[in-house]
């Protein structure tokens, strides 16, 4: 494609662009931001489109991968990193004592159940609950992306069966 029918076909669609990245954000500034952020990678990528793609859908992609990109970045720059020497705020653990007992026993029983799961399920659950993907668990694991993948969909399984009374 042309640099001038390039950079045409990018102003044509800035309207629908924003919608979108709108609807992505649910707020003006931060779509005006993701907006400008798509056009210039946009531009910068120029080169890799192909004549024969659909450019609004390339577009569309672009932007999409940025929001997703930056909504990770953000929660991982919210999550806390406790540099203790002993560890105070990761071994000070749930505050139980306003709970009920009620609550502290599902809590208790949940517990039980997991940690009786077969150890290659029991790790493998465990690291997709604290928030790893499924390619960083399988990279850490050394195991197949499809083993990591049907281990934690055969756990979820298995805890729903166990788990229908805390529903």
């Amino acid at each position: 494609m042309i640099a001038v029918n390039f950079a045409n076909n990018l102003l044509n669609i800035q309207s629908e662009l924003f919608n979108f990245a709108y609807k992505l954000t649910s707020d003006r500034e931060a779509a005006n931001d993701l907006l400008q952020e798509t056009s210039l990678k946009a531009l910068v990528n120029k080169e890799r489109y192909m004549d024969e793609t659909n450019f609004k859908g390339w577009i569309y992609t672009i932007m999409r991968n940025i929001f997703i990109n930056n909504y990770r970045k953000t929660l991982r720059d919210q999550t806390y990193i406790d540099q203790t020497d002993n560890l105070y705020f990761l071994n000070q653990g749930l505050d139980l004592e306003g709970d009920s007992t009620e609550k502290r026993y599902d809590l208790k029983e949940m517990h039980r159940i997991v940690n009786a799961l077969p150890k290659e399920y029991r790790v493998v659950f465990t690291m997709y609950v604290a928030g790893f993907k499924y390619r960083e668990i399988a990279d850490k694991l050394n195991l197949p992306l499809g083993t990591v993948k049907s281990r934690i969909f055969f756990t979820r399984q298995r805890l729903q069966e166990q788990l229908k009374d805390f529903r």
